[in-house]
């Protein structure tokens, strides 16, 4: 199992800079990259769904990402909030250092 993952969410865009902001001051990842615009079509309560929403893409630990997903659950705004988490398979060392660094508070 891979030590570091990323993490994805989609949100409005109107939410996407404070929860981004929210989760690195919380630690429990120690990055956002908001990618701005991303258009989700998807099935909701029996209706096809055309939206324009923000991609969030978190780096953080495996061992955080429980936390990361409560830390979700409590700002995000829909009933249902994307959270998949992909395995880091390889990365800079330094980065990899930085990233639990970020999370621990001794960056």
């Amino acid at each position: 199992m891979s030590e570091f993952v990323v993490a994805l969410t989609t949100c409005p865009k109107n939410v996407s800079t404070d929860l981004a902001h929210h989760l690195v001051k919380e630690r429990v990842c120690a990055c956002v990259n908001i990618v701005s615009s991303v258009t989700s079509i998807y099935h909701w309560k029996d209706e096809i769904v055309i939206d324009e929403e923000s991609l969030l893409i978190m780096k953080t630990q495996a061992s955080y990402k429980e936390s990361l997903w409560e830390a979700i659950k409590k700002k995000h705004p829909y009933e249902v909030p994307e959270f998949v988490v992909l395995p880091i398979k390889w990365g800079s060392q330094d980065y990899l250092n930085w990233i639990s660094a970020s999370i621990e508070g001794s960056d």
